[in-house]
């Protein structure tokens, strides 16, 4: 199943230097992010957890039907975050929710596994021994599916979505992480955000048009 395409930071960094890893402000690592610089962007908030594919193969000779992965083929699920994805993630509910036959395309649900031993104090669940997995996209066959698709599944699938922050500018969107975010799961500021055109482009090579912008990337400005 096709892993998470790499979502682009804003701007260059520096590749040395006292600055080695900085952004280098306003100089754009794609042209696309300063030719859209001034539409406005949905931006969700970012989640700081461990990227999980919940692989389902609408295949019925398929077997499992259902198969849990980490960022890569080779990352290892945590074995606490395993089973609550296997208590979630029912094949008899993913069927019901997205249908099964051969000529049906395989899905593959994307997001977060946060909480218990995954962040430092469980800060996202309150400092609760649990944990839990938040949706950000769903590939269906070669199709990235709306955020209102996404809202309409998670909400059949009784799990969560990342919110949405804002909706506006790159610029305005940077003023906000400067003076930092707070998140939405509590009173902590957020790692930081997500950002997608409110309609979706994509570049010369067919890649979505995507960036994110964190927190710690304008602490030392």
């Amino acid at each position: 199943m096709v892993v998470y395409p790499k979502i682009q930071g804003l701007y260059k960094r520096y590749l040395e230097g006292e600055k080695k890893g900085k952004f280098i402000i306003g100089q754009y690592s794609k042209p696309e992010f300063e030719l859209l610089k001034d539409i406005e962007w949905v931006w969700t908030e970012k989640i700081d957890g461990t990227n999980i594919r919940v692989c389902y193969y609408t295949n019925p000779l398929v077997v499992p039907s259902i198969e849990f992965k980490g960022k890569t083929d080779k990352a290892e699920v945590p074995k606490h975050l395993l089973e609550y994805l296997r208590k979630t993630f029912i094949a008899e509910k993913l069927k019901e929710v997205f249908g099964i036959g051969e000529e049906l395309p395989d899905i593959c649900l994307y997001g977060e596994g946060y909480g218990y031993k995954i962040q430092s104090g469980g800060k996202y669940v309150n400092g609760e021994k649990r944990v839990e997995f938040i949706l950000f996209d769903i590939r269906i066959g070669n199709y990235w599916l709306k955020r209102e698709d996404l809202e309409k599944i998670a909400n059949q699938l009784g799990i969560n979505i990342v919110p949405i922050i804002s909706v506006k500018t790159i610029d305005d969107a940077i003023c906000d992480i400067k003076k930092g975010i707070k998140s939405t799961f509590g009173d902590f500021i957020g790692e930081g955000i997500v950002g997608k055109p409110k309609i979706e482009l994509r570049d010369r090579r067919g890649y979505r048009i995507l960036t994110k912008i964190k927190v710690n990337d304008f602490k030392e400005e």
